[in-house]
């Protein structure tokens, strides 16, 4: 009598892929941050401070936030003053700015896995 073991890799495949876009998800909110905070208005410093890059491994989503009370009137308010080479909508416009590189970093990690 002799046994037969067959193997399905496509879990561990699976596996392999969503742990390499969340660990490139890690990477391009990271990127993001600190290209962000290259413009975020800088009075203080407490609003870039603020910034944090977090990833929801589960869901697969990344996302930059900044905590501070006036955080989104910063962003939003496009007449504001700010210091030169700081700027509202900062966060968005690094975003379309950067976006295809990140995405391209996070297709990257995937790519790498499924080899």
């Amino acid at each position: 009598m002799s046994l037969r073991w067959t193997v399905d890799r496509r879990r561990l495949a699976k596996a392999k892929v969503r742990a390499a876009a969340a660990e490139g998800l890690f990477d391009a909110a990271g990127v993001l941050l600190e290209t962000a905070n290259r413009t975020v208005p800088h009075e203080t410093g407490a609003l870039q401070r603020s910034g944090v890059a977090s990833v929801d491994r589960a869901a697969l989503r990344a996302a930059v936030s900044y905590n501070t009370p006036y955080a989104v009137r910063q962003h939003e308010d496009t007449r504001a003053r700010h210091d030169p080479g700081r700027r509202a909508k900062w966060l968005e416009a690094t975003l379309a700015e950067q976006g295809q590189r990140l995405r391209d970093h996070v297709a990257g990690r995937i790519r790498e896995a499924a080899r």
